[in-house]
């Protein structure tokens, strides 16, 4: 009975290749040019030694150990143009990973459109057509308050 379940137990259990637990990831993987990513990334059970990694967005970067991983953070210039580039991981122990980041076209505008509004109106703009309005509108009530406050002669009580 004990070697059967010896021999069940060995037949279960799947022996782990090489490579299994390697991959590389960007966050965020998809960043207008000029941005920061994060980067992290396994070397199989090889973590606890620095990792090179590469690409065309933003050169190369050494991924440093923490906490069981891979990590490193690095800025895609900000005159790179947009595509989709190939992240490429090295470890110590020859087992590589890739994955891909895109550079996005998010160029800003060099200036506003040029709508008229706000301070460059000319002129008595809305808001202080309202104020005077709105001031009058007291006024008014003020001095049919009054009149009607008071009393007229002869008026009986």
């Amino acid at each position: 009975m004990i070697g059967l379940i010896g021999a069940f137990v060995l037949l279960s259990v799947t022996p782990a290749r090489a490579g299994e637990n390697t991959f590389v990831e960007v966050t965020p993987n998809s960043v207008p040019a000029g941005s920061r990513v994060t980067i992290r990334a396994s070397c199989d059970n090889n973590n606890d030694r620095q990792a090179n990694v590469r690409s065309d967005a933003f050169g190369h970067v050494m991924l440093r150990p923490d906490n069981g991983l891979l990590k490193g953070e690095v800025t895609v210039p900000g005159n790179k143009e947009p595509g989709d580039y190939q992240v490429d991981l090295r470890c110590q122990n020859n087992q590589t990973a890739q994955t891909m980041l895109t550079v996005l076209n998010m160029a800003s505008p060099s200036k506003g459109p040029a709508t008229g509004g706000g301070g460059t109106a000319s002129g008595r703009g809305t808001g202080s057509v309202l104020v005077l309005g709105g001031v009058a509108l007291v006024a008014a009530a003020v001095a049919l308050g009054m009149m009607g406050g008071r009393r007229r002669p002869g008026a009986g009580s």
